[in-house]
């Protein structure tokens, strides 16, 4: 069998061809070769494993350039499906997509973070069965259920604190009787984003999001980048300013406390007129040195569920009230983004990216002020600019992107699985051991 020359380390060949067909949309059997290395005998034989399966359907043939035209294959959309969930101090966002990762039918439900998380998992149960009996899809073809949110990794935000302990994904696999697979946000973002057809042949792409938090999910030859505890492209914590306000994760400076939607609503509640123009709530949720007290906007106060929803409500108050003409709103909201803007390019220079998708209920309301604040900032100082450029876009699912991605997570384990990294024992020199290389 011929080994692949430019397949990504799928765990058969299976795994590889499906990934390639879905990467393509629609491809013929001698382009598979073409882009596996695999021979035409192993192509002819997954293919027709694969159409068996009911995963890929003949789709018409290519124009013909003089011999037989080629038959075309395709996903069969509506073979498999998987759902997506992603939990945040702001609501619950659910999302059904087919094999492509098309969303079928999504939801949000409002109030999650404050919730006793054993009722939550009943809840949310409850609500996956009613988005897939909904859409009229069969159970036996839903893969699973994609969990993400913000209470995972060293540090959860503060307000999600009670969930840290608590085994969500096993809990939630045991109530809705499906697998569950638990990831992070912003990662789920950016998968979700690269299995939608969004991303193409960038070899190092990464989204930026922005929620309750500010993160960014990093993709390198469309395989997720998770680092060793799951914490990589935390740029919400990249510091700024040695001597800025304290930020919840026990630094300071850090872009989520200069920029993150906390910080601008905090600014503008303490701006009377501002807060009266975006008719915001009272001043005074902050810390005494203005730096929030206990997370983005929890403003000390225990539960912090409903700070963060009416925060990220007045966020887009403040968004409103800059696309009205309010100077001081704009001006906000500018800093903002340049703050992130310099973190952006911290990110692009360490990576060396290709892409950044902007993504994320923020971005999705702000996103006009962001976006060419970024834009500028690389196309100015990056450090390879001169050898490539970094595109910069708007994701066109930001606002429910993460539920989405939630549901490529399944869809890639449960279809497209890596091959597992080979650890050598410490004992075993490269020289001792040629037969690795």
């Amino acid at each position: 069998m011929g080994g692949p020359s430019r397949a990504t380390p799928h765990t058969t060949s299976r795994a590889a061809v499906l990934d390639v067909i879905r990467a393509a949309g629609t491809i013929s059997r001698a382009g598979l070769v073409a882009a596996t290395g695999f021979t035409g005998a192993t192509i002819s034989t997954v293919v027709r494993a694969l159409i068996d399966d009911g995963l890929v359907r003949e789709t018409g043939r290519a124009e013909s350039t003089g011999g037989k035209p080629r038959v075309l294959l395709q996903l069969d959309h509506g073979a498999r499906y998987a759902v997506g969930v992603h939990l945040d101090p702001m609501g619950v966002t659910y999302a059904l997509t087919d094999l492509t990762g098309a969303v079928v039918s999504r939801v949000t439900r409002a109030d999650a973070g404050g919730d006793d998380p054993a009722a939550m998992v009943a809840r949310t149960a409850r609500q996956v069965d009613a988005l897939v009996e909904g859409a009229g899809v069969e159970r036996d073809r839903v893969l699973g259920v994609g969990l993400v949110s913000a209470t995972g990794g060293a540090r959860p935000l503060p307000s999600m604190r009670h969930w840290a302990h608590f085994p969500v994904a096993e809990e939630l696999e045991r109530a809705c009787g499906l697998p569950v697979v638990p990831g992070n946000d912003a990662t789920a973002a950016a998968l979700g984003e690269y299995w939608s057809g969004g991303v193409g042949e960038t070899s190092v792409f990464a989204a930026v999001y922005m929620g309750t938090g500010i993160g960014a999910g990093l993709l390198v030859d469309g395989i997720p980048y998770h680092g060793a505890s799951g914490n990589a492209g935390e740029i919400g914590h990249v510091c700024l300013d040695v001597d800025g306000p304290p930020c919840w994760c026990g630094a300071r400076g850090c872009v989520e406390a200069l920029a993150g939607p906390a910080a601008v609503v905090r600014a503008a509640r303490a701006d009377a007129g501002l807060a009266r123009a975006a008719e915001l709530g009272a001043a005074g949720t902050g810390g005494a040195d203005g730096g929030p007290t206990d997370g983005p906007g929890g403003g000390g106060r225990p539960g912090g569920g409903r700070a963060e929803r009416s925060e990220a409500a007045e966020f887009a108050a403040v968004v409103r009230a800059a696309r009205r003409g309010e100077p001081t709103a704009r001006a906000l909201l500018e800093r903002s983004a340049r703050y992130l803007a310099a973190a952006v390019r911290t990110l692009a220079n360490v990576m060396d990216l290709d892409l950044l998708v902007l993504t994320g209920p923020g971005l999705a309301v702000a996103g006009s002020v962001y976006l060419p604040a970024i834009r500028s900032e690389l196309e100015g100082a990056f450090f390879a600019r001169a050898s490539h450029p970094v595109e910069v876009r708007l994701s066109a699912s930001a606002a429910t992107a993460p539920a989405i991605g939630a549901a490529t997570m399944v869809l890639q384990s449960r279809l497209v699985p890596l091959r597992p990294r080979v650890r050598l024992p410490e004992d075993l020199s490269e020289s001792a051991a040629p037969a690795h290389r």
